[in-house]
């Protein structure tokens, strides 16, 4: 797409960027005075897009001005917003792409050249959204021995690291010398530390090379062979289509690979700067604005829209300005900050609005902090949460790649059009629709327990709790301790030396990361602070059960890479597997003196651990009271070795030289967890995804596929199939054709969802989805999800409206079932509509209140059009269904108000017509006659004249088709 469209009138604010004439862009903070000025930033990249976009039809002058007059034009009025680029996964990717190559076959016959159909905005699609797992091994690598005992087996010298997140144990396996029967596994067991991320991966107990993870192996060999025409399929489109690249299989998920390597944050074409935007089909696309990047999911058809260089139009939202302001508390985490965050937003009803955040304690935050808090938009219902690009996001792109000259030509560009945050900056910051004040001051730190996880207790006042936990009567909180009994010590000899043993001691302290691993923060920040308790002279008592089970070899990689994982072995935190352990169970016994010493003296001993269950003798059934904690503070707590401690006031223990060591001594500060987190673990992972993506992996290298312009259709295929969208693609459009004596499909009620519409899940095997597979040769094995199916028409056609739990007013019961009138017969919805198109005979959908519902899905409009549905006719619809009606060429019509089929009589037996004007206007109203003699008004809902324009060509796919005719 050229960046700058002919006869735009904004040509004029062109400018060349400062210090790199070559580089040019539009300089939009020169427009509307001081109204720019005081935009949110959010809105601003609207406006830089309506601005470089304006061609007087798609993009208005007016809308530009619409734009800059945010202020007073938001919630008023609707805008068009054309993203820079597009971001697809497999089973919203796979549709479209088999919407090009129709279309492509569509042009050539028409007489056009199919070679031009190519997506006009520049997009990107990856396939691994479809894993099914159909191999698994749950296996427990950190088997306890049930003698006990530490074992003084040597320990091996570490091999260097690989990031692969590799889980089997060898099971004997013939890369193992001997059989692996349970080992020693005591605190301190050298032979889980061993192994880190080894290449060839070792046997957790004999230090031998085993192979590859079968169960990998086979899932991939599965997915390749179950899904091997979509993959080529996907193969030719990235072969033949220009302007679109397709990442491999076995690469990461949409949203992943967009944040870590699809954005460009400023866009440069043809030596044309502007800002990186996106939307995608994929939910957690606001991700992306953690790094300044506009974007949210949208449908399957305004995707498509996009692609063809068409834009997506939104209601000018409001803009709710989140100001952070203060510090965080020292001990609060990433995690307790997102958590508060999300929680103050939920309460501050942010639905259907832009969130953008401002203020002193935004620098505080990560990047991965940022991502984390966009990506739960859904949590608190704001269509985005948007952090502008500022110093931080600029170091962090450096760790991930970006070269220092483009950092540089892209922090001028930001600054030139006022895109850029700067706390030192004199300017004022934007004015919003209102402000919600977060300080960050007021978040602190909790932990969850005894007895159950919704119990929360600020770490602050952990020992005043506890004290009241034993004074309780006995339930799901206290114990019951006669006060006489609270302060009982018993004594105990471990390991030739005497300890104490009270109420409140810590017996098990298990670091876990399976629920963390989305921000590396919090194990980071636990490796810190165990590197700086080992220099200080701290250590853990050797009884005390301690244990790290990282969720996944990435985070044993970034341990490691950030020289923090021997630190953590000292403290006797060594790498026991990868497995579920501790939150299960699966401790290893308590040392039998312990154990006694336990049961003896009745005393509350207790767990701490970074999961997500606490139950009462969940570690063990001597542990009563057990707490869930943030990594750091597992640690800290094992340090101290009991729960009876502030923080505050009394220190963790003595260190060297006899010096009192207190928690705030050795606490990793966030700037500290920062640099660590950018140098060590950032620029590490990022080289080994762009490694990835530039290697492909074996299979999808060796994968052949067509190079044709045109794709060679297997008509025996049951995945791939050239769908009839084009079937009538002329060069000129009609006018809107009239609906005579339809006969009505559905008679529905209020708030039937697109997941009532749309085909989606497994397909039953009573349904019309699975005859047809069926007489294809398939056996209900092979049916697989009409997820993986929807490269397929006559699949999707067949499961719509195939939900058992459509309610068809026509059979009174939940039922994917409706009446063929002309003959009397109760059938598939599907069936039905077949032979209504067989007979020529138009059909349409009755239907209730807010039609539509729920998340946007492109099969919930092409399922009725390939259905035959010319028209709905409800009381009133979900905006963006109603969208995709029009775009997919369904006219959507809504009753009168205050009057639906009930007030008016109908019984939707009656057959209906339905005349459009020649000349139809946005929310015009139509006069509907029906077989019976009633004629009644209903309303056009067109809101403007694109809308009309494209129901007149048929839809969106054939406006743009037209094009290359």
């Amino acid at each position: 797409m050229d960046p700058v469209r002919p006869g735009s009138p904004y040509q004029p604010v062109i400018e060349a960027l400062g210090n790199y004439p070559q580089k040019k862009f539009y300089n939009v903070s020169k427009l509307g005075g001081t109204k720019y000025d005081t935009l949110p930033y959010s809105i601003r990249v609207l406006f830089e897009s309506s601005i470089r976009n304006c061609d007087g039809f798609l993009v208005k002058e007016t809308d530009a001005m619409n734009i800059l007059d945010w202020k007073t034009k938001q919630n008023n009025v609707e805008v068009p917003f054309c993203p820079a680029r597009v971001v697809l996964q497999d089973f919203t990717g796979i549709p479209a792409m088999v919407d090009f190559a129709a279309m492509r076959e569509a042009v050539r016959n028409a007489g056009g050249d199919p070679a031009k159909v190519n997506p006009a905005c520049p997009t990107d699609l990856t396939v691994d959204h479809s894993l099914q797992i159909d191999f698994s091994k749950c296996a427990i690598q950190n088997a306890p021995n049930p003698g006990g005992g530490d074992s003084q087996k040597p320990v091996a010298k570490l091999s260097p690291l690989k990031a692969q997140p590799r889980k089997l144990p060898c099971r004997g396996q013939t890369g193992c010398k001997g059989p692996c029967s349970a080992g020693d596994s005591s605190r301190n067991s050298g032979q889980f530390s061993t192994q880190i991320e080894n290449t060839p991966i070792l046997c957790p107990f004999h230090l031998q090379p085993v192979p590859e993870p079968e169960t990998v192996l086979k899932n991939q060999e599965m997915e390749f062979g179950r899904n091997r025409e979509r993959l080529q399929f996907f193969k030719w489109s990235s072969k033949v289509f220009k302007n679109i690249s397709i990442i491999p299989p076995e690469t990461g998920m949409a949203h992943q690979v967009n944040l870590e390597y699809l954005s460009r944050v400023v866009f440069e074409v043809k030596d044309f700067l502007y800002p990186d935007s996106v939307v995608g089909t994929d939910s957690h696309t606001t991700m992306v604005n953690g790094l300044g990047i506009l974007g949210w999911g949208v449908g399957g058809i305004e995707t498509e829209a996009v692609m063809l260089g068409m834009p997506v139009t939104l209601t000018l939202p409001e803009v709710v300005g989140c100001e952070l302001t203060g510090a965080a508390s020292p001990l609060a985490t990433s995690i307790d900050i997102v958590l508060s965050i999300t929680k103050h937003l939920r309460q501050a009803d942010v639905a259907g609005k832009f969130v953008e955040f401002f203020g002193s304690g935004v620098s505080q935050l990560s990047v991965a902090d940022r991502t984390t808090i966009a990506n739960m938009c859904p949590e608190y219902g704001a269509i985005l949460s948007f952090f502008p690009v500022d110093n931080v996001t600029l170091k962090h792109l450096k760790h991930t790649g970006f070269d220092n000259a483009k950092l540089e030509v892209m922090e001028a560009y930001l600054k030139a059009v006022k895109l850029f945050r700067n706390d030192e900056s004199s300017s004022r910051e934007p004015e919003y629709s209102q402000v919600v004040q977060i300080s960050l001051s007021s978040i602190i730190p909790y932990v969850s327990g005894p007895k159950r996880s919704q119990d929360r207790v600020a770490v602050n006042n952990m020992k005043s709790d506890f004290q009241a936990c034993l004074n309780e009567k006995a339930g799901v909180k206290g114990f019951q301790i006669a006060a006489e009994k609270q302060n009982d010590i018993v004594p105990v000899q471990y390991e030739g030396n005497e300890y104490k043993l009270s109420h409140g001691c810590i017996v098990i302290a298990a670091v876990i990361s399976c629920t963390n691993n989305c921000n590396p923060s919090v194990m980071l920040a636990a490796g810190l602070l165990a590197k700086k308790a080992v220099e200080a002279g701290l250590v853990v008592k050797p009884y005390i059960r301690t244990s790290l089970s990282p969720g996944s070899g990435m985070v044993t990689h970034y341990l490691s890479s950030s020289g923090v994982l021997p630190y953590l072995s000292k403290l006797g935190f060594e790498v026991v597997g990868y497995g579920c352990s501790t939150c299960v169970g699966n401790t290893a016994p308590l040392p039998e003196a312990i154990r006694n010493a336990i049961k003896q003296g009745d005393i509350i001993a207790c767990g701490v651990l970074s999961g997500t269950k606490n139950f009462e003798g969940r570690l063990c059934d001597c542990v009563r009271a057990n707490y869930l904690a943030s990594p750091p503070l597992v640690v800290a707590y094992a340090i101290a070795g009991t729960v009876r401690i502030d923080f505050e006031t009394e220190p963790l223990g003595t260190g060297f030289n006899g010096k009192s060591i207190y928690l705030r001594d050795i606490w990793p500060t966030r700037r500290e967890l920062h640099t660590v987190e950018e140098e060590c673990v950032i620029s590490s992972m990022f080289k080994e995804l762009k490694e990835k993506m530039e290697k492909g992996n074996k299979r999808w290298n060796l994968l052949e596929a067509p190079e044709s312009t045109l794709f060679p259709w297997d008509l025996k295929s049951t995945y791939i199939r050239c769908p009839s969208f084009f079937d009538k693609l002329a060069k000129e459009p009609v006018s809107p054709q009239p609906i005579e004596n339809a006969h009505v499909l559905l008679y529905l009620g209020d708030s039937v969802t697109t997941d009532h519409i749309s085909p989606a899940g497994s397909i039953a095997r009573s349904s019309a989805a699975a005859k047809y597979l069926t007489s294809k040769g398939l056996t209900p094995r092979e049916f697989n999800s009409y997820g993986a199916r929807r490269g397929n028409d006559a699949v999707m056609t067949r499961g719509t409206f195939a939900n058992i739990k459509l309610l068809n007013k026509f059979i009174g019961k939940p039922a994917p079932k409706t009446i063929h009138f002309p003959s009397g017969q109760t059938l598939d919805v599907f069936e039905a509509a077949e032979l209504y198109q067989k007979e020529g005979t138009p059909v349409i959908i009755l239907a209730g209140k807010k039609y539509g519902l729920g998340s946007s899905r492109d099969w919930a409009a092409k399922g009725p059009f390939l259905l035959g549905v010319r028209a709905v006719l409800a009381e009133s619809y979900e905006k963006v269904h109603k969208s995709q009606l029009i775009g997919i060429g369904i006219a959507p019509l809504q009753f009168l108000p205050g009057e639906n089929p009930s007030t008016l009589g109908l019984t939707g037996r009656e057959q209906f017509s339905i005349l459009f004007p020649p000349e139809l206007l946005p929310g015009m109203t139509l006069d509907i006659k029906t077989s019976t003699g009633k004629v009644f008004s209903v309303i056009a809902l067109f809101e403007n004249d694109m809308e009309i324009t494209l129901y007149k060509y048929g839809g969106s796919l054939n406006f743009v088709a037209r094009r290359f005719l």
